[in-house]
């Protein structure tokens, strides 16, 4: 029974029918189509996928997209740039009138002779200089040692494989 049913649904998926508008009044035929089950199944399939790919373009490519929540404003992101540009100079010359400033307490205190104090002398203190120590340790030294040895017994080792495959 089950293969029957099947077999119908397949059998009215391509069975011809006629779609008619009529005049009521008049009883007038106005338009007919002829269909089928998967003409109108694969029509409206298409056009459902036609519609969410326009819907999609549309949101995607103009200005409604920063309707969308979470979705930040190109004008927003620029603004936020500036923003962290301006923060970071303001952050640097902050720096810079601090160790004045900490320059003059001195030379007032007395802890610096005024001879000693300018300007430059000052700000050249604040530049920072990198903090990376580039020396080597002993262990990074003694590991360079060990894997220097591993890979030159290697070497020969192939070296000396390569000659007995020539004999």
């Amino acid at each position: 029974m089950k293969k029957k049913k099947k077999f119908n649904f397949r059998k009215k998926l391509f069975i011809k029918n006629r779609l008619v508008i009529l005049n009521e009044d008049t009883f007038e035929e106005i338009f007919s189509f002829k269909l089928t089950l998967m003409n109108v199944f694969v029509t409206f399939t298409l056009g459902g996928i036609f519609l969410i790919l326009i819907t999609t373009y549309i949101i995607a490519f103009t200005s409604l997209r920063e309707f969308i929540p979470g979705y930040s404003s190109s004008q927003l992101k620029k603004d936020a740039t500036e923003l962290a540009i301006k923060s970071d100079s303001l952050e640097r010359a902050l720096q810079k009138n601090e160790a004045y400033i900490k320059g003059v307490q001195k030379v007032l205190s007395g802890q610096l002779e005024y001879a000693k104090f300018n300007k430059d002398s000052i700000l050249s203190e604040t530049r920072e200089a990198p903090d990376h120590d580039m020396k080597a340790s002993e262990k990074e030294i003694e590991l360079r040692e060990e894997v220097d040895k591993i890979e030159k017994e290697s070497d020969e080792n192939s070296r000396s494989k390569n000659k007995s495959d020539k004999k």
